[in-house]
């Protein structure tokens, strides 16, 4: 990694060089730059004078005041000449630097934002309530990102240097990490984050904000009690593993939950929960544990439930056996653009498998293993919604055949670009209401009224 260290100081201090980040980017001002030369020298000072050995074992509530007392004794040895707010913005710094993510560590004490995004040294993104705003954070140089980034996967026991320029990893609340850097990314090293609530959100949060509506909360909850299996399909950034997470909630407490991710994010709050996690190649190209390995594992550990946290491959294929071999009530996301499109993706994927299955087969297990698919979207406002309830009712010849059960309308956009629209069932009464009568679960008529529209 040394020597894509060295490249990417080299690029960093090449300013003569265009930058392909465009006018949105901040410039560091002479007074900034020399503020950041000082934090480097303050920084480099810490480290020869404490021992790293040490830091590692006390606590960080002791280790935080240590370094301040350092701090502070080293400004007045090289007699610094700067005010109070001045000193204490470089202990924080300092702070962050040795104890946390650097220059976006601030940004993980703002509940509202969702997700961090930094675009080389240049440029810091943040989404707030589902829209995008350009901070004024810039690091140092590339290869201070670079350092942020190695400090994140190394934790994780994950690697990422010029062989392997992306990784998927995860901080320790659970949010979410990618990173991707040279040869790549371009124009230098790039860091996605996507935070996850300290609170885990509910189903009564998400009546608030709209998402859905009550019929359609005690609709969702009892299709997870009375086990039928259910796929959530969305694009990127929708919440549908926030959806995944609410809905397990509804899991008894009773029942052995398997999770099976690619970065572990989910928050069950049940007392029986085995997560299990892939594991990518090692630096040989061995080791690699893909999450099809882990679903054929979590059969043989007597699992209840199994939830996979999103399907991408040829894991589908034991995912949907699962479903259709006594392990119903089983909970998966996929990324599609609407309900017919996650089927078609099933289908592909099942072709991933390796197994050349004739087309009405592959279209038969996924109708018979699945029940309901519940589509979400986030609309231009930034809001999320469920747009979609639809139930597979079997097959139609070669079609899988869906009725939709629940809509999302959008009518229009408030003066202010918030959306408009109403929420209403189709009339459709599912077919499932037998099964869900069978295990004991109450069902409203007026959930599925057509008369009955909720306005947002």
């Amino acid at each position: 990694m040394s020597g894509l260290k060295e490249r990417l100081d080299q690029g960093a201090k090449q300013e003569t060089a265009p930058s392909m980040l465009g006018p949105g980017a901040f410039q560091l001002s002479p007074a900034d730059r020399a503020y950041q030369e000082l934090k480097m020298r303050i920084h480099q000072k810490v480290i020869e004078r404490m021992d790293l050995t040490v830091m590692e074992t006390l606590p960080l509530d002791e280790l935080k005041p240590q370094l301040q007392t350092l701090v502070e004794r080293l400004i007045v040895e090289e007699n610094i000449p700067i005010n109070e707010d001045e000193r204490m913005r470089l202990v924080q710094d300092i702070q962050h630097e040795l104890l946390g993510l650097g220059p976006i560590e601030p940004l993980f004490a703002d509940p509202t934002i969702s997700d961090i995004l930094v675009n080389t040294y240049r440029q810091v993104y943040v989404e707030r309530n589902g829209k995008l705003e350009l901070t004024p954070i810039t690091f140092r140089d590339n290869a201070h990102v670079l350092k942020i980034i190695d400090k994140i996967v190394s934790s994780t026991g994950r690697r990422i240097d010029e062989s392997s320029p992306m990784v998927d990893a995860r901080l320790p609340d659970g949010s979410r990490v990618n990173a991707a850097i040279p040869p790549v990314a371009l124009d230098g090293p790039i860091l996605s984050i996507r935070r996850f609530s300290v609170v885990p959100y509910t189903m009564k949060d998400l009546v608030n904000f709209k998402t859905l509506t009550p019929s359609m909360s005690d609709l969702l909850e009892g299709i997870v009690k009375g086990r039928l299996s259910m796929l959530i399909s969305g694009g990127t950034g929708t919440g549908k593993t926030t959806l995944l997470n609410v809905l397990s909630g509804f899991i008894p407490a009773t029942e052995r939950i398997i999770t099976i991710e690619d970065a572990a994010e989910l928050q069950l709050q049940q007392p029986h929960v085995v997560r299990l996690e892939t594991r990518p190649p090692n630096i040989e190209g061995k080791g690699e544990i893909p999450p099809r390995a882990l679903v054929r594992n979590a059969l043989r550990m007597r699992p209840d439930r199994i939830i996979v946290g999103e399907v991408r491959g040829g894991e589908v294929l034991d995912m949907l056996q699962a479903m259709n071999t006594g392990h119903e009530g089983s909970l998966s996301t996929v990324h599609a653009n609407s309900p017919r499109d996650s089927i078609t993706r099933l289908e592909n994927m099942m072709g991933m498998a390796g197994l050349a299955l004739p087309p009405k087969v592959v279209r038969q297990q996924i109708g018979s293993a699945l029940h309901a698919i519940i589509q979400v979207e986030r609309l231009s406002d930034g809001k999320r919604k469920i747009t979609s309830i639809q139930e597979i009712t079997g097959m139609e010849g070669d079609v899988i055949s869906m009725q939709e059960i629940f809509a999302f309308e959008q009518t229009g956009l408030a003066e202010d670009g918030t959306v408009k629209g109403r929420f209403r069932a189709t009339g459709i009464r599912p077919h499932f209401l037998d099964r869900l009568h069978v295990r004991g679960i109450a069902v409203q008529d007026e959930w599925f009224d057509p008369s009955i529209t909720y306005e947002i």
